[in-house]
């Protein structure tokens, strides 16, 4: 067979990611808050994009306007204004009303760079130094006066664990060599209160003998909080123990036999400690008083409380009403009268591309900012209108869902709705839920029609809870009363189920209900 060089043309259709499309993808995906510092980013690196003042009056521009006048922030593209669709029985109205005007508007004020800085005529004489109240008057967010002062303003931040015990081994009456080892071992503590690292470790890196790191760490774990600086759980027990002077043998004994602490075993509790059932109880019942982890009281993260990115309201008619929560979306202008007046001074072709990139950019990002809000929205009342009952009767009547039914009800694909369902939440009648939690599993009913997972889990957990001491359900009697039900599932499914939500095994639960009563 002979080869030789030969030309050919062939033609295939490819998907290319551009800059622009993968800008899109990623803030498809991100959350209210971090779509915010995105945007912030983005408005320090482009002169052109700005932000819109919800301070200033409608049809007025705000002081971020650089003397753009009125005519820009009319014609700025303000993203998800008037974003909000209504759903009412099985019919839905028109998609996002927006309210975009072309970014070619004819700008009539003229270019002027006066601020209110400029016409502030500067403070001679006794006014040229500010006071507190003065201050504050002008914008630097601190003291305002005696009616607004207040701690809160000044306060930084907690103390953290370690720095609370480097304080207390400052003031303690050892030797240096011992102050030297103490703030070793302090490095070595974790977030609960645990050292972390063995003594003969430290004794290495130190140079020191174990018995010396030892001596320290007996002196460490009389800091405050008590049972710091325990190397178990057993020990940071028996630490807290020593200091309430209730370490007597009995709850040595229990505290050596965690184990069956854990599976609450009285009887075998009862053998190993020696003493009687009431006995067991009562050490029981101190064992819960203690603190396992008492470096978490120092170390707790600050919560942030959840934002929802859609509101969803109940209508007199009956329907509901879905909208975007305007108040955590970016709203941008794009000044063009700035982008006139600067290309008109740009003297090289390197100042006219970077002008014309900013430009292009901040064109991408409006769209995709306003794109991004039509989709959150067109997903989320498709999610609605499934998950009706969910919202009108509880979550009893949460219906199986998956990604593809809900694209290929608003024509998107099923990464998109994986996307749009990321991160965000939805806040409805019955509390605020993540979007995902609306997608769950389909078993199979007695009916005919499938039942949510979710669902099913509600109900073994009620179950649960109304069952008492002498009527603990095992996993068969679940299975049993579920298949009365209408729920056909499994007795593995049962267990895996419990077993997620946290809830013990019956011979547990029996145990513990009999302890309480």
């Amino acid at each position: 067979m002979a080869i030789s060089p030969k030309l050919e043309f062939r033609q295939a259709q490819t998907l290319v990611m551009t800059p622009q499309l993968q800008q899109a993808i990623k803030l498809l995906q991100l959350s209210n808050i971090e779509l915010t510092a995105y945007v912030d980013g983005e408005l320090e690196r482009n002169p052109i994009l700005e932000r819109v003042d919800d301070s200033a009056p409608a049809g007025e521009a705000g002081p971020a306007d650089n003397g753009a006048g009125e005519g820009d922030a009319d014609g700025a593209a303000r993203q998800g204004d008037s974003a909000a669709t209504e759903l009412g029985g099985d019919n839905l109205t028109a998609p996002v009303q927006t309210s975009e005007a072309p970014l070619d508007t004819d700008y009539a004020n003229e270019f002027t760079n006066d601020s209110p800085a400029d016409a502030a005529p500067a403070p001679t004489g006794d006014d040229a130094g500010y006071s507190l109240t003065q201050w504050g008057a002008t914008g630097g967010g601190g003291y305002r006066g005696d009616d607004d002062f207040s701690f809160e303003q000044v306060l930084s931040r907690e103390l953290t664990l370690k720095e609370h015990l480097r304080e207390q081994l400052q003031l303690a009456n050892i030797e240096p060599a011992q102050r030297l080892i103490g703030a070793e071992l302090i490095e070595t503590v974790d977030e609960a209160g645990y050292i972390s690292d063995d003594s003969a470790s430290v004794a290495e890196r130190l140079g020191c003998s174990v018995d010396d790191v030892e001596a320290v760490l007996t002196r460490l774990q009389q800091f405050d909080p008590t049972g710091v600086c325990a190397r178990s759980l057993t020990e940071c027990l028996s630490l807290q123990l020593r200091e309430r002077d209730r370490f007597d043998p009995a709850m040595q004994a229990m505290i050596d036999r965690l184990d069956l602490v854990a599976a609450m075993d009285v009887p075998g509790l009862v053998k190993a400690c020696g003493v009687d059932d009431e006995d067991v109880r009562d050490m029981l019942a101190e064992l819960k008083s203690l603190d396992p982890k008492p470096g978490l009281a120092y170390d707790q993260e600050v919560s942030v409380p959840v934002i929802p990115d859609v509101f969803v309201r109940p209508k007199q008619d009956g329907g509901w009403s879905v909208e975007l929560n305007n108040d955590t979306l970016p709203r941008l202008l794009l000044n063009r009268h700035y982008y006139t007046e600067v290309s008109r001074r740009a003297r090289n072709r390197e100042e006219k591309s970077y002008l014309s990139e900013c430009l292009q950019s901040a064109n991408w990002l409006m769209k995709s900012l306003d794109q991004r809000a039509r989709t959150i929205l067109k997903v989320s009342t498709e999610l609605v209108r499934q998950q009706d009952g969910f919202l009108a009767h509880g979550v009893q009547h949460l219906r199986p869902l998956n990604l593809r039914t809900i694209a290929d009800a608003v024509d998107i694909h099923e990464s998109t709705v994986s996307r749009v369902t990321a991160n965000k939440y939805m806040a409805t009648p019955r509390g605020i839920f993540e979007l995902k939690y609306f997608f769950t599993s389909a078993l199979a009913s007695a009916g005919g029609e499938d039942v949510s997972s979710e669902a099913v889990r509600q109900q073994i957990r009620a179950m649960i809870d109304a069952e008492t001491a002498d009527k603990v359900l095992s996993d068969d009697k679940l299975v049993e009363r579920l298949r009365n039900n209408g729920v056909e599932i499994a007795r593995r499914t049962v267990a895996k189920y419990r077993e997620g939500m946290g809830i013990p095994s019956s011979v547990q639960r029996r145990r513990m209900k009999r302890l309480s009563a």
